[in-house]
């Protein structure tokens, strides 16, 4: 007799002490409990890999309590958070330790941390990895954070070495400072400040740049690296070239820049802002054709209060979506009217990133894992409205925008979290690597 049963509309799965012990698309063994959803499409719970949720210091950005709530709310159920925009940014042991406290006391999913891979951060890459960090983040051009400095070429190179000699990957922010930096400081010493002018002053060119680079010193080290939010078609095809010739490489995109192009960002302004910058239509459109050799999915959610979000010069608007709760919906729908299994998208939610990050019994549904589960309602139109927003701040880019994939039910380890109406009690779990 299982613990639960959980029969979906697409298969059956059968779950024991936290785990699934069988798949099947019937299961006809008795259980002690049973959920129902027959009208709904059971999929692996999202492991969004890249969020911010701003805590310790920021938590009037988000905080780990929404934040986990929007999460669940996506049916997410483990995350691993952002080294930046908390204060303190976490590059220290004592900042882990802090953060840490926090997470274990708040957290409704499961989680991981990256540490911060900084020029002052490089005498305490050990200890971070001890502290049970996933991996090591790095900025290749200004973050926009006093206390989360850039990596040059000599730090990255330095952090790589003990990364590689530690077994944890580092990600990467991959904007070229030179470029971005000299193209910003021209436009607004000639006045520009306008969304065009932000985009001019990030071009492709500047993701590419970084890219090769962070690649050289990856082949150079045997450090694995994963390139965060990439942007276009290129970008993903430079890591498929660099994986031929051996780099222990991964690419990720984020939903926004297969959702939204740069007239979106035009219409909807500094909701949209981010770095790099959202790209052309056509860029979008090569970027879909490009979806088999990216990696991973992730949010890069990165929310800031509305007083943030506001300023006549765009170059001086905070940076950074509000998409976490967003994704599996948006990705969904998006498949569906392009015709696209969802199955190729769920890989690159889930079980790439638990996979690429060591994230245990995570990210699958198969026996032996952990039992999180997320039910799909697919086909069905809606429109997400701001009540239906479970951040700090109710401001998102996919606000209006109308679905066909609606999370109902999510399950963290075979308890629900989220009913579609009611959240659970916290009861994330550290994970480490």
């Amino acid at each position: 007799m299982y613990d639960l049963i959980v029969r979906a509309k697409n298969l059956h799965i059968a779950i024991e002490a936290e785990k699934i012990v069988q798949v099947a698309p019937e299961i006809l063994a008795p259980s002690r409990a049973e959920l129902r959803f027959l009208e709904l499409h059971a999929v692996s719970g999202v492991v969004d890999a890249h969020v911010h949720f701003n805590e310790p210091g920021h938590t009037d950005w988000e905080g780990i309590a929404s934040g986990s709530k929007a999460l669940a709310a996506g049916g997410g159920t483990t995350f691993v958070d952002m080294p930046l925009n908390s204060i303190p940014v976490t590059t220290t042991k004592a900042a882990l330790e802090e953060k840490l406290e926090l997470l274990a006391a708040k957290s409704l999913t499961d989680y991981a941390v990256w540490g911060g891979l900084t020029p002052d951060s490089l005498p305490h890459l050990e200890e971070l990895a001890a502290g049970g960090v996933m991996g090591f983040k790095a900025f290749m051009s200004g973050s926009g954070l006093p206390e989360f400095e850039r990596s040059n070429e000599e730090t990255l190179f330095q952090g790589m070495q003990i990364a590689a000699r530690l077994g944890l990957p580092v990600a990467v922010h991959a904007e070229s400072e030179r470029i971005t930096s000299a193209l910003s400081t021209a436009a607004r010493e000639q006045g520009k400040t306008s969304i065009r002018d932000y985009l001019d002053s990030r071009p492709i060119e500047a993701e590419l740049e970084a890219i090769q680079s962070a690649v050289l010193l990856a082949k150079e080290t045997g450090c694995a690296l994963h390139v965060v939010h990439i942007s276009s078609a290129t970008g993903v095809e430079l890591v498929t070239s660099a994986k031929r010739d051996g780099v222990n490489v991964t690419a990720e995109t984020c939903p926004h820049y297969l959702w939204f192009c740069d007239t979106d960002l035009e219409r909807l302004g500094a909701v949209l802002k981010c770095a790099p910058p959202v790209r052309s239509a056509a860029e979008v459109e090569k970027l879909w054709r490009v979806l088999e050799q990216i990696d991973i999915l992730g949010s890069d959610h990165s929310p800031a209060p509305p007083s943030m979000k506001t300023d006549a010069d765009f170059f001086k608007i905070w940076g950074g979506i509000s998409g976490v709760q967003s994704s599996l919906e948006v990705l969904a729908t998006a498949a569906q009217k392009r015709n696209i299994p969802l199955e190729p998208l769920i890989q690159r939610l889930s079980a790439n990133p638990a996979k690429r990050f060591a994230l245990p019994n995570k990210g699958q549904l198969e026996v032996g894992f952990d039992a999180d589960i997320t039910l799909l309602e697919l086909g069905k139109s809606w429109t997400l409205e701001p009540t239906d927003l479970h951040y700090r701040h109710t401001q998102s880019p996919y606000l209006g925008a109308s679905l066909t994939a609606r999370v109902k039910h999510t399950l963290l380890r075979g308890r629900t979290i989220w009913d579609g109406q009611q959240f659970a009690d916290p009861q994330g779990k550290f994970l480490r690597p």
